[in-house]
């Protein structure tokens, strides 16, 4: 697949900016959700986190949010009651 991808790129390079026009509009950046969610909803999961995810919390601030999901989803039984809400609330 990766060998497809590279000729389809190869092709659309040379053939210019009119075959470039016709690939369908790429869907915008998705956004980091621990930005979205309000400060009662960080407090509600912050302790959760760092009871279970703590690894996966980085010094630098740049937390990959997916892992930290999934970890707090995979921890679904022992995470408390305000920060299981909050990911119902989020559709998790």
């Amino acid at each position: 697949m990766l060998r497809i991808s590279v000729v389809t790129i190869a092709v659309l390079l040379v053939a210019g900016p009119a075959a470039l026009a016709q690939l369908p509009p790429q869907p915008p950046p998705v956004k980091n959700s621990i930005t979205q969610g309000s400060d009662q909803e960080r407090a509600a999961c912050h302790p959760d986190v760092m009871r279970y995810c703590k690894q996966l919390v980085r010094d630098d601030g740049q937390d990959d949010v997916f892992a930290i999901l999934g970890c707090l989803q995979s921890n679904r039984g022992k995470i408390s009651n305000s920060c299981q809400q909050v990911l119902a609330s989020h559709g998790q």
